[in-house]
């Protein structure tokens, strides 16, 4: 068994150095300066009516409704899907193989990403479809099939349906319950097996009550994980204030010479740090993948651009706060003069340190090696169950766009499967699946992106009066 998952790691990881060189970098960033242009920079000019629209009507109960969420619970499910062990996990692997100046390069990804996701959003909004039983469906599917009209359409569609029900409701799963029963076996001691029938239990309990109970659980768990990981990720930059402008300077300084700090040459290394920012900047924030659509979509607001400037402000909080506020403790703790990793990854470390405990020893440096490990064990733990929630529900969306509502419960039980397996699998082959994936979801929901440029441009460039409204529109 051990010989064949070898022999498919290796397959895997040449093909997603083909998709993450050649396509992926190029893409993203393409479809981000394109829609960033297009709408005058729409994530800074509307950077205000977003925080105003997510948090002026803030409330952990949201507002009832018949189908769909609220604006906020829509937004909740979206950061839950966004936040997770990309935001830990990812940024620590990306920092080890990049250098501290792939965070740099995570930045700019998250910038350009704004303004995809605004057109992601808008779109997933104007072409949702209402089913019979009252529930809201809507996604990449619907505005892809809206964009090319017959075979070519439904191929594109099909594609990517069929990508996101492996990526996200598959093997991104067993990404996140593979990171929670690591972490826990490393913090708690509890075999990981253990871990994932709890997992499975709670999942299938969330899963059966349907997009309702989903949406009441994200709006109520994602402000307290972040709370909870925030108010950690600041006592550690306050008792390490003094490396904080180092720690910057290493972001900035190895942004542009990451040679210096991983190794090889100059071209080899910068190409290193950016397609590591790419990659796992996608995989934390999911701009141009495709996938929050899914949650933007079940939003009850009155006009598309009103969810529009909500989901940008997702992207900030998952990578401008959270994502970077981990670097930061990382970085300031460990790579600094004072750290294990100042003079990179190389030498006996590397037997000691990988993604998987990079931000427990982090964490552990100021809080002790026991508690930090507790601490990221259960940031990690409400992380990634929230990511199964939001993923889970994406996946569904698209098994039903292909196989009709009756496999829905089928779909279910195999990805509960899938979340107990990830307990049990090989980190390294896990990450690399959902890598690829991940990948090629980007491809047909960039086509339709870009196919649609005057839709999204008639919601963006009209006038917007930015006010409150008391209730979202049912």
């Amino acid at each position: 068994m051990s010989g064949l998952e070898e022999i498919l790691y290796g397959i895997v990881v040449k093909i997603n150095e083909y998709l993450s060189n050649y396509i992926l970098v190029f893409l993203l960033i393409g479809v981000g300066l394109w829609y960033t242009i297009r709408t005058r920079f729409i994530q800074l000019r509307c950077f205000g009516e977003g925080m105003r629209r997510t948090f002026g009507n803030f409330k952990l109960k949201g507002f009832k409704h018949d189908s769909g969420m609220s604006s906020f619970q829509a937004l909740a499910t979206a950061i839950a899907a966004q936040v997770g062990t990309g935001n830990i996990v990812g940024s620590s692997g990306a920092i080890l193989t990049g250098g501290p100046g792939a965070i740099f390069w995570m930045w700019i990804i998250a910038f350009f990403g704004m303004a995809t996701i605004y057109a992601e959003a808008t779109l997933a909004v104007k072409t949702r479809v209402k089913a019979a039983d009252g529930s809201i469906h809507g996604g990449p599917v619907y505005y892809i099939t809206t964009a090319f009209k017959g075979g070519f359409g439904k191929f594109l569609a099909g594609f990517f349906a069929v990508a996101i029900i492996l990526a996200l409701g598959f093997m991104g799963c067993m990404v996140q319950s593979n990171s929670i029963g690591s972490t826990f076996e490393t913090a708690f001691g509890i075999p990981s097996w253990i871990v994932g029938v709890v997992l499975v239990v709670i999942c299938a309990f969330i899963f059966l009550g349907g997009t309702k109970r989903l949406a009441s659980v994200t709006e109520k768990l994602v402000p307290l994980m972040a709370a909870i990981f925030i108010l950690g990720g600041l006592v550690v930059l306050a008792v390490r204030i003094k490396f904080i402008p180092e720690t910057i300077g290493l972001i900035f300084r190895y942004a542009f010479q990451p040679q210096a700090i991983i190794g090889g040459g100059f071209g080899w290394a910068l190409k290193t740090a950016i397609t590591q920012g790419a990659k796992r900047g996608l995989f934390s924030n999911e701009a141009g993948m495709g996938s929050t659509p899914h949650a933007h979509a079940q939003a009850n607001v009155k006009d598309p651009h009103e969810q529009g400037v909500v989901a940008m402000i997702g992207v900030f909080i998952d990578t401008f706060i959270v994502l970077t506020l981990n670097a930061l403790v990382v970085i300031s703790t460990l790579y600094t003069h004072d750290g294990p990793l100042a003079g990179g990854y190389t030498g006996s470390i590397v037997d000691v340190l990988n993604s998987s405990n990079l931000a427990q020893t982090a964490f552990g440096s100021v809080f002790g090696e026991s508690f930090g490990a507790i601490f990221v064990a259960v940031c990690l733990f409400f992380f990634a169950f929230s990511t199964i929630l939001g993923w889970n529900l994406f996946g569904k969306i698209n098994v039903i766009y292909l196989f009709g509502q009756k496999a829905a419960p089928v779909y279910s039980v195999i990805a509960l499967v899938f979340i107990f397996v990830g307990t049990l699998a090989s980190n390294s082959l896990v990450w690399e699946l959902t890598d690829m994936f991940n990948f090629l979801m980007v491809i047909p929901n960039a086509i339709g992106l870009f196919a649609l440029t005057s839709a999204v441009l008639a919601i963006a460039n009209r006038p917007h009066d930015g006010r409150l409204s008391d209730k979202p529109a049912r």
